[in-house]
């Protein structure tokens, strides 16, 4: 039966320390069992006011809750600050249902300031909780019309294409799954580890396509279950947070995962045996969004920010540096490094039905963790 591994999901960043921070998990993961329950709840609360605080030099905090990973976050921090130096960046990086989910609990109370990253089911969601505050950068019209939040709530600034990666050290580009249904041969039985997807808008994301695709088949989500079921019987573990994934993947313990290409690209570009295929019949590209949340006590520096990661110059950094795919429009092609250009060119995108997915997901989520999760093999006979 695949297990979900334990760990940290959350780093606390303000350029002076660094603070491991366990999230509100959901009722399927529990508290680890070697960390006592009063220590926990001091340090949420203790990384929590850590976040929240003024600063001590006089200069804005920007609390920011993403999904993004160290990498881009530093490199957005590092640059922003550069270029707004009275304002003192702290990011949260966490997985975006995360993001979500605590964003609806701050409700009464926002500790962020700017929500970065995650799809824009999501932020749909998040739209119609009255969670997010309207404002339209000065970018808007070069993001195509379907990254757009109703009421100028959220907007995309990245389009993220869902990837099967692979252990190149234990699979050849040959033998590689090419395809979704490729995954679910009998040669990959136990060689596959996932994203949790509870916490996970990528895993929600390409599981919520998987649904779709069945009930566009069949008019049913029984179909996208069953094949759900199936890739369950495939997999050996649930991994809570892409940091294990990415370990677990390089000492093969996995061969085989459905993640989003970023990630890959980055532990690619540190030297990790990594690499990765466009599934043939199309793949869900996530449009990665951005909105300011609404009550926070830092509305303009949160403008600014907002701002300064649409323009040009953010979009090709984020690209050339830390592998993100522009949502914008009108960059010119050459100005793209290599990677963006290949993957545009191969790149068949699935077709999603976001609405219903933003509406349905959290059912379907719900229903594939109480009879999906840990079923397949009985199921299957595997």
């Amino acid at each position: 039966m695949p297990t979900l591994a334990s760990g940290a999901a959350i780093a606390v960043n303000d350029r002076r320390h660094e603070l491991s921070l366990l999230p509100s998990f959901p009722r399927s993961v529990r508290q680890p069992a070697d960390l006592p329950i009063r220590r926990w709840a001091l340090v949420v609360v203790a990384a929590a006011a850590a976040a929240s605080s003024a600063c001590s030099d006089g200069r804005t905090p920007l609390v920011i809750y993403s999904p993004h990973g160290r990498e881009l976050l530093s490199l957005a921090e590092q640059q922003f600050e550069a270029a707004n130096p009275q304002v003192d960046v702290r990011w949260l990086d966490m997985g975006s249902q995360d993001a979500l989910d605590r964003v609806r609990s701050e409700r009464a109370n926002p500790q962020a300031d700017v929500w970065f990253g995650g799809p824009s089911a999501l932020f749909r969601r998040a739209a119609a909780e009255s969670l997010l505050a309207a404002y339209r950068p000065s970018w808007a019209d070069a993001i195509p019309l379907r990254g757009h939040g109703a009421g100028e709530l959220y907007f995309a600034v990245y389009e993220t294409p869902a990837v099967i990666a692979y252990n190149s050290d234990a699979v050849t580009a040959e033998t590689a799954p090419a395809d979704w249904d490729d995954v679910l041969e009998p040669r990959w039985t136990g060689k596959v580890i996932i994203r949790d997807p509870l916490a996970s808008g990528t895993m929600r994301t390409i599981f919520g396509m998987l649904v779709q695709r069945g009930l566009a088949a069949t008019g049913d989500t029984a179909a996208g279950f069953g094949w759900l079921r199936r890739l369950d019987a495939q997999t050996r573990e649930y991994v809570f947070n892409p940091a294990l994934l990415h370990q677990k993947l390089l000492r093969q313990e996995g061969w085989v995962t459905l993640w989003d290409l970023p990630d890959i690209l980055v532990e690619q570009g540190k030297g990790a045996p990594f690499d990765f295929v466009l599934p043939k019949s199309g793949t869900p590209v996530i449009e990665d969004a951005i909105a300011i949340v609404r009550g926070t006590e830092h509305q303009e520096a949160a403008r600014w920010f907002v701002e300064w990661v649409g323009t040009a110059e953010a979009q090709l950094m984020a690209a050339r540096q830390a592998f993100r795919l522009p949502a914008r429009v009108d960059l010119p092609e050459d100005s793209l490094p290599k990677w963006a250009r290949d993957v545009r060119a191969g790149l068949v995108v699935a077709e999603m039905d976001w609405e219903l997915l933003s509406e349905r997901g959290s059912h379907w989520m719900a229903y594939w963790d109480r009879n999906v999760r840990g079923r397949g093999r009985a199921a299957t006979g595997r």
